[in-house]
C-alpha cells in the first residue's frame, strides 16, 4: 500500500531562502537514494507557508527514509532555520 506524508514546515523568518536551498538539497539526494520514494517536493503556499509533499511505495520505505545517512546528516542544514517541528501526516494512498 502507497503512504503519502505531508510535512508542515516551520521555517524562521528571514530563513527562507537559506532554507529552501537546504530543502532542494535534501530532496535530490532523496531522489538520487531511496528507490521506493516516488515524490519529494517542495511547496509553498500564498502565506508563505511551506509543505513537504512524500510519496512512497510502502510503509517500510517510509521507515527506510528516516534512516538514511543523507536525512540524518542534513540535519545541521537546517539548525538556525526552523521556527519549530514540523506537523507531520501520513496518508494511506487510496488510488
Amino acid at each position: 500500500m502507497m503512504i503519502a506524508v505531508i510535512a508542515k514546515l516551520n521555517v524562521a523568518e528571514g530563513k527562507e531562502a537559506e532554507f529552501e536551498t537546504a530543502m532542494l538539497n535534501l530532496a535530490a539526494q532523496v531522489r538520487a537514494n531511496e528507490p521506493g520514494n516516488q515524490l519529494y517536493t517542495l511547496c509553498k503556499d500564498a502565506g508563505g507557508n511551506y509543505l513537504m509533499l512524500e510519496l512512497y511505495d510502502t510503509e517500510e520505505d517510509v521507515e527506510a527514509h528516516g534512516e538514511t545517512e543523507h536525512l540524518k546528516a542534513s540535519g545541521a542544514s537546517f539548525r538556525g532555520l526552523m521556527a519549530g517541528a514540523p506537523d507531520i501526516q501520513r496518508l494511506e494512498v487510496i488510488g
